[in-house]
């Protein structure tokens, strides 16, 4: 990794929030919420208190979202983690969500940033 990834990778982490955009499951409008993170192998990890939360489930009608942190903002595929099937992941970013924010629990999001790499 170059020293400027390093460095770029670095700022972020050092975000507190990031601001997800989804599209609005049944008016179709963007939705943005603003909603602690984690990084980890070049993926941004969110987790939801309820499943039924609306960003939650704009997901699962559309995946393709919307993110920024600090001042980039780049478009990514949304995937709600299998507590069930994924357990290490799951419990992983749980971990680094407690360490980092004093809270892990609930429904974690990945969110893989499009091939594309960040925008702006």
């Amino acid at each position: 990794m170059s020293r400027e990834r390093e460095n770029a990778a670095h700022d972020l982490v050092r975000q507190e929030y990031l601001y997800l955009t989804t599209r609005g499951r049944k008016s179709g409008r963007s939705r943005e919420i603003e909603i602690w993170f984690t990084h980890r192998d070049d993926r941004f990890y969110i987790i939801a208190e309820y499943a039924t939360s609306d960003w939650v489930q704009n997901i699962r009608t559309d995946p393709a979202v919307q993110a920024r942190v600090g001042g980039r903002t780049f478009s990514a595929q949304a995937r709600i983690i299998s507590a069930e099937k994924e357990r290490d992941l799951n419990r992983a970013v749980q971990e680094l969500s407690s360490k980092k924010c004093g809270w892990g629990d609930g429904l974690v999001v990945e969110l893989t940033p499009d091939a594309a790499g960040q925008t702006t």
